[in-house]
């Protein structure tokens, strides 16, 4: 599923510590009541709520900093509180996780505060107690901006911009911010809202959802082709690397110098909110921990499939993370075993996002390590592998009697297990040629163990115009070899 699991595994590790971000914007009070309904209202035809819990939580650019504490990450939040008992708690809440809260500023104005109530685990209404009118001010905008830009320091590496319309980020100080960014190499990232996402302008992503997209960019949300066009033609208008949009159940795209598509991970709903701020969160980690952008997509998607499957703002943990790969991971594997039209579907998707197919194929009888640097050297030469593996009747016919040792079931799944593997198709033949015919990969790859006209379909694949690599495999590691040890043993 990854294909760097090695970091992902850091990344997830939960004493691991990743590096500084800097998160500015609207923060948030989240209040929860929760009860049970067990009748209606005399005074008006509305239930009553008997209040059995209560809890707290952070919002907006709150929820994006808790998100990253989670994902190991130090965090250095900056926003406005008013100053009241909802700015207490929100602060008391953010420090006891571990937020730097020391750019966090009050005002003379009311925090803004959103009361759920829950009954019987049914959102009953949602009360916003906040300003009318929540600009700042001339100076205190001004104040802000420069306690912000004095606090990304040579610690930074990444800023996250939370805009929830609440009046923190204002176009000017957006564009002050990046500016900064870009001549620090330091990547930002804008988790947008309104209609014009020109203030942006220089920033490495932007992260719209896809209705704030739609509003943004007029187009309508249904044809993907016409949504990435859409992107690609914003990107250049207003000057920005990357362009991320979350699509809910249809998952993630993002647009940049290549496409890179993410399907959503199947989960019920029950609540969508936060699911933006895990995101960002997730992108911000992972460019902190160094993981390569479709891998970013893949953790991405996993983390809010857990987080909309919660009930209000909560953040992912690394914990169901965790249970999360494990799980996705176990059912990678089997769906990686392809019939011939699931295979050629997915080549071409590959090919639409611009990836690159590198094939191998053999008999893979006794899983060895001679294999596996084989299929790790592979996978180099492209952005994805398939790996052809005869059937159980092919390598009786080609090795002996007496082989497989292990059916072909099996040797499919091992070989699925694989990181490096994207793919992996059975074939009857004794040859991979009707296979490399149909998928032309741009890459065969075979082990230098093979001379040049050893190579089976070599001529083919050149004649379309791919690449013909023997990669170097160890000459002491064979199936024949180990089979032979156990025997004399």
């Amino acid at each position: 599923m990854f294909d760097d699991s090695a970091k992902i595994q850091q990344l997830i590790d939960r004493d691991n510590r990743i590096g500084k971000v800097r998160v500015a914007g609207d923060l948030m009070l989240d209040r929860y009541q929760w009860g049970r309904v067990e009748r209606i209202s005399p005074e008006a035809p509305v239930p009553v709520v008997r209040i059995e819990k209560r809890s707290v939580r952070g919002g907006g650019a709150a929820n994006v900093a808790l998100n990253l504490v989670e994902l190991g990450a130090d965090v250095a939040l900056a926003g406005w509180v008013g100053d009241d008992t909802g700015a207490d708690e929100l602060i008391g809440l953010l420090e006891d996780k571990g937020v730097d809260c020391a750019a966090v500023c009050r005002r003379e104005a009311r925090t803004t505060v959103k009361t759920r109530v829950f009954g019987d685990h049914q959102q009953i209404v949602r009360l916003d107690d906040e300003e009318a009118d929540c600009r700042m001010t001339p100076e205190q905008e001004q104040a802000f901006t420069g306690s912000l830009l004095g606090a990304v320091d040579a610690r930074t590496r990444v800023v996250v911009l939370s805009d929830y319309a609440k009046g923190t980020l204002g176009g000017s100080l957006c564009r002050r911010v990046i500016e900064l960014g870009v001549s620090r190499a330091i990547p930002v990232i804008a988790d947008p809202k309104g209609l014009d996402f020109s203030c942006y302008r220089g920033a490495a992503y932007i992260t719209p959802n896809l209705k704030e997209f739609c509003a943004a960019t007029a187009v309508a949300p249904g044809d993907e082709a016409e949504l990435i066009a859409a992107a690609r033609r914003l990107r250049e208008d207003i000057g920005v690397e990357n362009i991320l949009i979350t699509r809910g159940e249809a998952g993630i795209v993002l647009v940049g110098d290549r496409v890179i598509t993410e399907s959503a991970v199947a989960r019920e709903v029950y609540d969508v909110s936060g699911a933006g701020d895990t995101v960002a969160a997730c992108l911000a980690a992972g460019l902190l921990a160094g993981i390569e952008l479709p891998d970013i997509l893949r953790l991405a998607n996993l983390a809010a499939g857990i987080v909309i499957g919660k009930v209000g703002t909560t953040p992912v943990t690394r914990a169901e993370l965790q249970g999360a790969l494990a799980s996705a991971n176990a059912m990678e594997m089997g769906e990686k075993v392809c019939s011939p039209g699931e295979l050629r579907s997915r080549v071409e998707q590959w090919r639409a996002r611009g990836e690159k197919v590198a094939f191998s194929n053999g008999c893979f009888d006794l899983l060895h390590a001679g294999h596996v640097i084989l299929l790790d050297r592979a996978r180099e030469q492209a952005d994805r592998l398939i790996v052809a593996l005869n059937s159980d009747s092919s390598v009786h016919r080609l090795k002996g009697a007496d082989r497989p040792i292990i059916p072909e079931s099996q040797r499919a799944r091992v070989i699925a297990s694989l990181s490096c593997v994207d793919a992996v198709i059975v074939f009857e033949q004794d040859t991979p040629l009707e296979l490399l015919s149909s998928l032309k990969p741009d890459v065969l790859v075979k082990g230098d163990n093979y001379t040049e006209r050893e190579v089976v379909g070599a001529e083919l694949v050149r004649e379309y115009g791919g690449k013909v690599v023997r990669v170097p495999v160890p000459r002491d590691i064979s199936t024949d070899g180990i089979l032979s040890r156990i025997e004399s043993r």
